[in-house]
């Protein structure tokens, strides 16, 4: 079996348009869980894990090990259930290091309580740029690729890459950078790292909504098509070009609507906020501020 190729099996969620992947070793069974989904009702503040529920049983049916519960970065448009799935499956959660600062960001804005840890430790293991791990014998690397967030990191897999929102499916395009902390330049050159791995990797995405004249949702792509076909970074494009673009682009674009939620929950790798005196968790929302 091969030590370079991993079986990814893809779910995914149309409510957030979000795909999560389990990245199998075949030869251990060893596993890692990408981007998972907990699902949420915005209007009645309700929570269930019918999406995580889903990879769970896949995960049973195939008797597979779960090493690792990692999040790209801290999503925005959907509500993590990084920890959910760790209570009923094991495994580390892990995010990139630089966590730390959407913390001191987003615990700022959404000014959250005085324990709130701004020191990532609410999450098992914090990657480091260019770290080196294994998902069974497959050796993977996490590469720091930030611009969307700061904290937007890409997961190698053997001949795999996971993107998170970095990149789109090529008629799609990249990732916005109007959120706190996010930059079109460091985004730019956070694509060039993605770019400069061998054209054949297979690079999986973590969301897809279907550009103009597709019928079809995708999530899987290669580093060659997006050189070629990237309708904003395609080769040839430069910087300046880029960020002009991705600039004026975000302009016209309305907030996520789960940035809300998501982010409070996801900044504490998918728990919720503790309760207050009455012994209910709650969301806060803040007017005017975003």
């Amino acid at each position: 079996m091969s030590k370079t190729k991993p079986i990814v099996r893809s779910f995914f969620d149309e409510a957030t348009n979000n795909i999560s992947h389990i990245v199998i070793d075949p030869a251990t069974k060893n596993c890692a869980i990408i981007d998972t989904v907990l699902d949420y009702d915005a209007a009645s503040g309700r929570t269930n894990t019918r999406s995580a529920d889903q990879l769970i049983a896949d995960v049973k049916a195939q008797g597979l090990g779960v090493q690792w519960i990692i999040d790209t970065h801290v999503h925005a448009d959907h509500l993590s259930a990084a920890h959910y799935i760790k209570s009923q499956l094991g495994g580390q959660v892990g995010i990139g290091e630089h966590i730390t600062k959407i913390q001191e960001i987003f615990g700022k804005l959404f000014n959250a309580e005085a324990a709130f840890r701004v020191d990532g430790s609410q999450f098992d293991h914090l990657f480091k740029d260019n770290e080196v791990y294994q998902v069974g014998e497959i050796t993977a690397r996490a590469v720091h690729t930030p611009g969307h967030t700061p904290a937007c990191m890409t997961h190698i897999i053997g001949d795999a890459a996971f993107v998170g929102d970095t990149l789109f499916m090529p008629d799609f395009g990249t990732a916005r950078c109007d959120f706190p902390g996010g930059d079109a330049h460091i985004l730019y050159h956070s694509i060039q790292k993605i770019f400069a791995l061998p054209e054949a990797t297979r690079i999986f995405l973590n969301h897809d909504y279907k550009a103009n004249g597709r019928d079809v949702f995708k999530w899987e792509t290669t580093v060659g098509e997006q050189k070629r076909e990237n309708i904003h970074v395609h080769e040839g494009i430069s910087e300046a070009e880029f960020v002009k673009m991705r600039t004026e682009r975000d302009k016209t674009l309305s907030m996520p609507r789960l940035i809300v939620p998501s982010v409070q929950i996801n900044m504490r790798a998918g728990e919720m906020p503790p309760a207050e005196d009455n012994g209910i968790q709650y969301i806060k929302v803040p007017i005017n501020a975003l």
